[in-house]
């Protein structure tokens, strides 16, 4: 499990609490329900190594975990700590399902600009490698990158990583 987002140490620490035991209401809100309340660690019983976990090393004694979803797309959930018990008024929850959705939207978002990102790395790097290609062995575009997909197949390398390799190797040693 990752913290896309965490506010501080505790958060992290919780998080990684979930993620070391396998178990914890994050989990439960991204794959079971859409929001997890823990009222009071004290007395919680579902995730008996996480909670014990989380008595001897946070200050944390009640949570409220959110699904960040977008339609059929869960992305994962928003977790709110509190040092006191009952952190979660039915207001509280009102307002953080809000903030839920919000954040789920700017986290996809983010996702797809990220991927956007790559993809156009990726193409350049392999409009280069088909560059080198096609001066090389004196081919035009649409073969160097036949060639480029077809290696990438035989050797269950994506393409970009193969691309990025042909460039490597064109490189001449530093003195």
């Amino acid at each position: 499990m990752t913290s896309t987002a965490a506010t501080g140490p505790v958060p992290k620490t919780v998080d990684a609490l979930q993620g070391a035991h396998n178990e914890g209401p994050c989990f439960d809100a991204i794959w079971r329900e859409r929001t997890i309340r823990i009222d009071d660690v004290q007395f919680e019983t579902r995730w008996p190594a996480f909670v014990d976990s989380v008595r001897r090393e946070t200050p944390v004694r009640s949570s409220l975990s959110m699904q960040l979803f977008i339609g059929d797309h869960e992305l994962g959930a928003l977790n709110l700590y509190s040092e006191t018990p009952h952190l979660a008024s039915p207001s509280l929850e009102d307002h953080a399902n809000d903030l839920a959705t919000h954040a789920a939207i700017a986290l996809l978002e983010a996702r797809r600009g990220q991927q956007f990102r790559s993809a156009l790395a990726s193409r350049d790097v392999i409009g280069q490698a088909k560059g080198m290609l096609m001066e090389r062995f004196s081919v035009d575009a649409t073969d160097a990158f036949s060639l480029l997909k077809r290696l990438s197949q035989e050797r269950n390398i994506p393409l970009a990583q193969l691309a990025e390799h042909v460039i490597a190797a064109e490189k001449p040693p530093r003195t």
